[in-house]
């Protein structure tokens, strides 16, 4: 199995800290936690523009603190559903009790961005990322007795691991691995029982009670570029995946990013957000290139195929199928036209019974030109995406077209050419047809039932055909 390496969390810095005495720890190994992130995370690159949904983020919240994310997020005064910002930093973090993955992103926000952005953001979800080889297996009882070793699948031993002697009888080696925080453990690799399987012992169960792991857990294991081996963990989703206290203490933190949000969109001021791809819904800090892909390039209605890439087991990935059954806020009263989770989708029969968190859905291709995109949506833009003189051709930037969304009225006030100029896909049916396929959850239902929700997989691909 193979993840995206370094490359898929753009120009993330890992994190680096001092302890007491002051002496420096080593940084998060990228590729690790991008295996330990989930084969569908990518994280937006540092010195790009993005689109920040304060709604997703508050849902991350609650899920953190083992809420219902589907109740109602509460909105803040003054604070837009959606935020264009710059994005200056992006560092790795891990839990160093849980050994949870999380990012720490630091937002500016903007008024207006320029085409030259919009390129290099879709040049960012472009680049080429390195893949990783690694394989991820969920822990069985006899994993984590404390008598027993842990039952390594042969395609992976011979993949990851060095090769065996098999001159020796029985083949066996020592393995050193490290994890996130740099520890150093030292396992017996050994291929011996009736039948022959390679099993890991000596060392093994002191990793399973130093890391407090069960059956459901998951353990991974991959070589890196330096040929490395390295290995993570990924709890059940029965534990609690909170943040550490550093991150999420108490439920102030609920309307305190909003209101850290709000106080930073009034004042241009930057801001600091963690995300934790494996606790949080959904993604809410989306590629600028890929939510302007979405809006722009994407005309939703009812009775559309919709198709979907999940996380399954083991780490793997599948596409799944359904139709859009229905457009609509998801909270009409405290985030009107948020376009956040706006999509409810009937899964085929298959998928129907799937109860995992629902997922943003986004495009499948990210291939599409985006100079041709603009010239075809935007025919009149000039350096600057902006209000411009009013007797020039007048461009529109994110901030005021999002604001224009909300309130059609403003509409009303544009010239007439400017109006005609937008393609369908913003203007039909606003606001329901220019959904971004980037930013919602998919509320999933039975088709031959009652409109319902159920829980999908782990998501992050998504794409509709007519």
């Amino acid at each position: 199995m193979k993840s995206p390496a370094a490359g898929a969390v753009g120009t993330a810095a890992t994190a680096t800290a001092t302890n007491g005495e002051g002496v420096e720890k080593k940084s998060i190994n990228p590729e690790l936690w991008q295996a330990c992130a989930g084969p569908l995370v990518n994280l937006p690159a540092a010195g790009t523009h993005v689109v920040y949904f304060p709604q997703g983020h508050s849902e991350q919240v609650a899920a953190s603190m083992k809420k219902d994310v589907d109740a109602q997020i509460p909105n803040y005064p003054n604070l837009p559903s959606k935020l264009l910002c710059l994005l200056h930093n992006v560092t790795l973090h891990a839990d160093p009790e849980t050994d949870e993955v999380y990012a720490q992103m630091t937002l500016q926000p903007v008024s207006s961005f320029d085409k030259d952005a919009l390129l290099r953001s879709d040049l960012a979800l472009k680049s080429n990322k390195p893949q990783t080889e690694f394989f991820c297996k969920t822990l069985t009882a006899s994993d984590t007795s404390t008598h027993g070793g842990f039952s390594v699948p042969r395609r992976a031993a011979e993949k990851i691991f060095p090769p065996l002697d098999f001159s020796m009888q029985p083949p066996a080696q020592e393995l050193v691995a490290r994890d996130l925080h740099d520890n150093v453990w030292t396992f017996r690799h050994i291929y011996r029982g009736q039948p022959k399987r390679h099993l890991l012992t000596t060392g093994w169960s002191l990793f399973i009670s130093g890391k407090r792991l069960f059956a459901g857990d998951s353990v991974l294991f991959i070589r890196d570029e330096k040929q490395q081996l390295l290995l993570g963990i990924r709890r059940a989703n029965r534990q609690p995946t909170n943040l550490s206290s550093s991150v999420l203490s108490s439920d102030s933190m609920h309307i305190g990013i909003l209101a850290a949000a709000a106080h930073a969109a009034a004042n241009n001021s930057p801001f600091t957000v963690f995300y934790n791809p494996r606790a949080s819904p959904s993604e809410f800090v989306i590629p600028l290139a890929k939510y302007y892909k979405a809006v722009y390039s994407n005309q939703i209605s009812l009775g559309m195929r919709f198709r979907m890439m999940f996380e399954t087991e083991e780490s793997g990935t599948r596409r799944y199928m359904g139709t859009i059954t229905g457009i609509s806020d998801l909270d009409p009263v405290r985030w009107k036209n948020s376009q956040w989770r706006n999509l409810q989708v009937g899964w085929d029969e298959s998928t129907a019974d799937l109860k995992r968190p629902r997922q943003p859905g986004m495009p499948d291709d990210d291939s599409s030109d985006l100079d041709s995109l603009l010239k075809r949506t935007m025919p009149w833009l000039g350096d600057d995406i902006c209000m411009k003189d009013p007797q020039a051709p007048p461009g529109l930037s994110l901030v005021q077209w999002m604001n224009m969304q909300q309130n059609p009225s403003l509409a009303h006030s544009m010239q007439p050419n400017y109006m005609q100029s937008l393609s369908g896909s913003v203007l039909q049916n606003l606001p329901g047809a220019d959904l971004s396929l980037s930013v919602r959850h998919v509320i999933t239902s039975n088709a031959s039932a009652k409109q319902r929700a159920v829980k999908c997989p782990k998501a992050a691909s998504a794409s509709t055909t007519a």
